[in-house]
């Protein structure tokens, strides 16, 4: 069938099609930047857990507008200990992410934080709370996915994942996400573990602790 008849037929029956419009990313530097260097060098692995974390923003489109979502993910998990939600994007998300990271991930002492160089990272707030969580900052390069791709990957998996493409609401959104990371992805989700084989992420911090409470 040629193009022209598919057109015919849809022009017919009132058939148009669908074009994913041009996605804009949320990295924007901030007016005077402090950027840190790479200490990651897209290496997204870590022997322990709390040794490396890797962070980032993206958005979720609802019908009251967008919801963002900013995470940490622990990269020798990789289990999401970190995600805050809000209706703008600002340093306070990122920043609370990073609590929460440190509230229930057993942070070692000068962890590497890694993100891209958006406004809300190179912030002196986000700088402030990494200093007072004596966490060492970690950045790569502007307009480069792979810099950051572990946290651009959960992003994919989420959005591709969860099914809904738009919400009714923020309140629907968040609830589907919080399911999702809490219920699935963190508890459910396997991934394949070069020693231990398939495993969720929260088996595998499971393993580590076995692993450290032996060697002790």
């Amino acid at each position: 069938m040629n193009r022209k008849k598919v057109e015919r037929i849809m022009r017919e029956r009132g058939i148009t099609g669908v074009t994913r419009r041009r996605r804009h990313g949320l990295t924007r530097q901030a007016r005077k930047p402090v950027f840190a260097p790479d200490l990651v060098g897209r290496d997204f692995t870590a022997p322990r857990p709390g040794m490396r974390l890797v962070g980032d923003m993206t958005f979720l489109p609802t019908e009251e507008g967008w919801l963002y979502l900013a995470t940490c993910i622990d990269l020798a998990t990789p289990e999401v200990v970190g995600y805050a939600m809000a209706d703008r994007h600002r340093a306070e998300l990122p920043v609370a992410a990073l609590r929460m990271a440190a509230g229930r991930g057993d942070l070692e002492r000068g962890c590497v934080f890694h993100s891209d160089r958006g406004s809300e990272y190179t912030s002196a707030e986000f700088r402030s709370e990494t200093g007072k969580l004596d966490m060492r900052q970690s950045m790569g390069r502007v307009g480069s996915c792979y810099d950051n791709a572990a946290a651009e990957s959960f992003f994919a998996v989420l959005k591709e994942e969860i099914g809904t493409r738009v919400w009714p609401d923020r309140a629907t959104a968040r609830a589907e996400v919080f399911a999702f990371v809490e219920t699935f992805y963190n508890r459910r989700r396997q991934r394949k573990h070069p020693e231990w084989g398939y495993l969720t992420p929260l088996e595998t911090r499971q393993r580590h602790r076995q692993g450290h409470v032996l060697a002790a």
